[in-house]
């Protein structure tokens, strides 16, 4: 381990306090402003702009799918630009993105402007990790990103509460002037409390580096096969929590035909509740359990979660215990998880280190995006379909964990 890995915030000149944390951590709810806190509003975008079914979901998918190129985006530059500059323009996107929506008369203006909202909410996915490894160092990384998550579950906790009160008061409109003035406090508390943290290098060496193709850096980290793993477990997980929600939030009206004010209070109770315990079990064995292993149990719990729900559902027993107590196990099982699993592929090749949580946090969006609409382009109004994806997606998740355990590293 480099000097650069263990004391970043000497290089950068600063060190991490109380209020550059609280900053980082208000930083990670950009990204739950713009996908959870559309959920309840989503009955009502529709019939104020007469949408279709399929165009309604685009307005959440796309969030999804924007994300998660940007986050590419946002960590390559981190490592050319440095991470202030590039996380105060990302975060200027959102601000205006969150106006063009709270001010939209059109069905695509509206759509335009989560477009735009999307993009800005990508860099604080991408950079709060970056941030967060230069500042901590690798050795504390795990830790700052438990903890980080710890806070990031306040945004679905709260997102889909708050935006179903604004909305049965004050309409959809009143959601996205809310979501404007979080991100404008959140940019201030940016620009205030974040100063750069890219660690100093030499000329010659800044100069060289940005003459490696972005594919060249991608090809690198592929080529560990274990980088690879880790970030398709990541991925995988999210990917089977995204097609569970979107499969409740359906079923909750087709089958059960219950209130979507219910559902955004159940969705609050189980999901970021479940996230935050594991993340915070997870903090308890950093340092004491290898990652391999806690990757692997999260692992382990998700796929037994997606299959014993599967047999319930297909028994017949469709209720509100079986739609959410399974998402309970799964987000209890990616809080568990999903802090050693980010640690790892970032720490893999560390002049990358952008770049690396830049992809895995694509994967996380992009497969949470694509698996959720392939949910949508099966969903015949059944549990079959949720029950089909969420099984095969933790197969996908289970075989990615299990490898760096089957296979570990060697340590000194």
């Amino acid at each position: 381990m480099t000097q650069s890995d263990t004391q970043p915030q000497k290089q950068a000149g600063m060190r991490p306090g109380a209020v550059f944390a609280i900053a980082l951590a208000a930083i990670s709810l950009i990204g739950p402003l713009s996908v959870h806190i559309f959920l309840p509003i989503i009955p009502g975008i529709r019939a104020a702009f007469g949408m279709s079914d399929a165009f309604v979901q685009l307005n959440f998918s796309i969030s999804l799918f924007t994300m998660a190129f940007a986050t590419l985006v946002y960590g390559s530059l981190a490592d050319r630009l440095g991470r202030r500059p590039v996380l105060l323009a990302g975060l200027l996107l959102f601000v205006l993105g969150s106006g063009l929506c709270a001010t939209a008369y059109s069905d695509t203006t509206l759509l335009f402007g989560r477009f735009v909202q999307a993009i800005g909410a990508g860099c604080g996915v991408a950079l709060v990790r970056t941030i967060a490894r230069d500042a901590y160092g690798a050795a504390g990384l795990a830790r700052a990103i438990a903890y980080l998550t710890m806070a990031y579950t306040a945004g679905p906790l709260l997102a889909p509460a708050i935006g179903g009160i604004l909305f049965d008061i004050l309409g959809w409109r009143s959601v996205f002037v809310f979501a404007l003035a979080c991100s404008i406090a959140i940019m201030a508390a940016a620009w205030k409390a974040i100063p750069e943290t890219r660690p100093a290098v030499d000329p010659d060496s800044t100069a060289a580096m940005r003459k490696i193709s972005v594919l060249r850096d991608y090809l690198t980290l592929f080529s560990h096969w274990r980088f690879a793993s880790y970030v398709m477990q990541s991925g995988m997980s999210s990917a089977i929590f995204f097609t569970m929600a979107a499969a409740t939030a359906a079923l909750w009206k087709d089958i059960l035909n219950r209130p979507a004010t219910e559902f955004g209070l159940y969705f609050g109770l189980f999901y970021p509740t479940a996230y935050f315990l594991g993340n915070f079990i997870s903090t308890r064995f950093i340092g004491k359990v290898p990652q391999e292993t806690m990757v692997l149990a999260g692992s382990i719990i998700g796929l037994l979660t997606a299959f014993i729900q599967a047999g319930f559902l297909l028994a017949g027993m469709i209720n509100v215990i079986m739609l959410f107590l399974p998402g309970f196990f799964i987000t209890f099982a990616q809080g568990i998880a999903l802090p050693h699993a980010q640690s790892a592929a970032i720490n893999i090749v560390p002049r990358l280190v952008g770049t690396a949580s830049g992809i895995g946090v694509f994967l996380q969006s992009f497969l949470g995006g694509a698996f959720s609409q392939l949910y949508g382009i099966i969903a015949n109004g059944t549990v079959v379909p949720m029950v089909t994806v969420t099984v095969i997606g933790s197969l996908i998740m289970f075989t990615a964990g299990f490898l760096p355990w089957l296979f570990p590293p060697k340590r000194d």
